[in-house]
This record gives C-alpha cells, sequence and structure tokens, in this order.
C-alpha cells in the first residue's frame, strides 16, 4: 500500500483534487468522481494499453477520487442544506432531529456542533485505518474466488438491485440490454466510461438545462453572464473542441 502511495503520488493528488471538486457538486457523488478520474488517469498515463485490465494505477487515481468525494460532499451537506449524496442526504436529516439546521446559520448560531462534527471526522478517520486496514485483508480472498463463480454472482445482485428500484421486470430487461450493449461497444474498442457518465448525468443535465432555460425566458446567454459562469463555459466550450484542434495541426503540413 505504501509503496503504491510512493510511487504513484501524482496519481493520488490529481485523483483527489478532483474528487473533492466533484464532491462538492450537489447530486455528483463519488462515483462519478470515480469513473471521471478514471479516464484522466488512462488519458495522461504513459502505458494507457493497460487500462481495463486490473493496472494498478487507475485504480489508485479512481480510488483517491473516491474517497475525497465523500469528503467534498459534505460541503454542500453544511453550507447550503443541499445533500452531496445519498450519504450526506441522509445525514441532513439526521441534523434536523438533532435542531442542527444545516446551512450558513449553523455556523454563528451552532458554532460548538460543527466543531463537534469535525472532531468526530478525525475520530473516524482515525478508527478507520485499523479497521480498513482489517478489511482489505479480508477482501483479498474475495479475488481468489474462481471467476466462473464470481461474475453469475455479481450477475445476481445486478438483477436484485434493478428490479429493486421500481419493482418492475423491466428495469431488469433494461439493465440486461444495456449490458449487452456495453460489452459490444467494449468489444470493439468503445470507452465505456463516457457512456456511464452520460447515462448517469444525462437526466440531471436536462433538468438543469430547462429549468435555466425557463428562468432566463429561453435566452442562452444567460449562461455566460456572470464571470464565473462565463469561465466555466468558456473551459467546456475549450474541452470538447480542443480534440477537433489538435486533430487539425496535427494534418497541418510543415512549412519546408
Amino acid at each position: 500500500m505504501w509503496a503504491l502511495a510512493v510511487k504513484y503520488p501524482t496519481q493520488i493528488l490529481r485523483g483527489s483534487v478532483l474528487g473533492t471538486i466533484v464532491g462538492a457538486l450537489p447530486g455528483a457523488g463519488a462515483d462519478i468522481a470515480a469513473w471521471m478520474s478514471y479516464a484522466m488517469s488512462k488519458k495522461f498515463s504513459k502505458e494507457p494499453e493497460k487500462f481495463g485490465t486490473g493496472h494498478v494505477e487507475g485504480i489508485v487515481e479512481s480510488g483517491s477520487a473516491n474517497n475525497s468525494a465523500l469528503a467534498g460532499a459534505w460541503i454542500p451537506a453544511l453550507v447550503f442544506g443541499i445533500p452531496g449524496d445519498s450519504i450526506t442526504a441522509i445525514v441532513i436529516g439526521v441534523l434536523y432531529m438533532k435542531n442542527m439546521n444545516p446551512g450558513p446559520t449553523l455556523f454563528t448560531t451552532n458554532p460548538q456542533n460543527i466543531y463537534a462534527v469535525y472532531l468526530l471526522f478525525i475520530i473516524a478517520n482515525l478508527i478507520m485505518l485499523p479497521l480498513g486496514y482489517l478489511c482489505i485483508k479480508v477482501a483479498k480472498s474475495i479475488l481468489k474466488v474462481p471467476r466462473d463463480v464470481l461474475m453469475p454472482v455479481i450477475l445476481l445482485f445486478c438483477v436484485v438491485g434493478a428490479f429493486a428500484i421500481n419493482n418492475t421486470g423491466f428495469d431488469v430487461g433494461v439493465m440486461l440490454v444495456a449490458g449487452f450493449v456495453a460489452y459490444m461497444l467494449e468489444a470493439n474498442g468503445f470507452p465505456i466510461t463516457p457512456l456511464i457518465l452520460g447515462v448517469v448525468l444525462g437526466g440531471m443535465l436536462e433538468e438543469n438545462l430547462v429549468s435555466s432555460l425557463i428562468k432566463s425566458d429561453g435566452s442562452v446567454l444567460a449562461f455566460f453572464s456572470r464571470p464565473i459562469a462565463a469561465t466555466l463555459g468558456a473551459v467546456t466550450f475549450a474541452i470538447w473542441f480542443w480534440p477537433l484542434v489538435k486533430r487539425h495541426l496535427v494534418r497541418r503540413p510543415v512549412p519546408a
């Protein structure tokens, strides 16, 4: 474990920063942070061909993003009362039960309670060190299970989880079809990570886009009316069109 931390310090730092940023976004969660970090790790890796085969570099970076996103989710939960993920959504309910209404006033009216929360964070992380180490030792035995046994068990849990959402067999059918499509795409060299992010973020993006357009009377320029929004928009467009510009520059003939 320590050897990997020494070998991949850049990946750990990069994943931690990205995970904190994504975790601070309401509703994003650790899963999205992990997938985004894994894709970024593959993009900057010197050995991208090893990704998808259990290469530890991608696991280290996505794991760092996953852990830091859990901490980042507390930012909107405590400051604005907006859950960053499912865990902080439960915590917000508990805080209301304890008369600790999340929001800016929590830091001014009940500062002693916030310090108690910080202290619990520290204690929880200290306890997690030996407990996590023991859990890793136990979890390693799962890797020794034959693939022919492990895969059907995973499929069974996927079926149960898909059915439990709405208690309908249709969701199970959608899950099986999506799995088959993902298998065919990966078998033909198409990356699965962007597809998963699109499925997870698509509904959220559409809902917020329609809501924002209604508030702005259909004006797209409202997305660029503030400095921060304009900066984020410019960065987004740069990310979209940079591959096309890069391809054009590569194909451009070098003058003699």
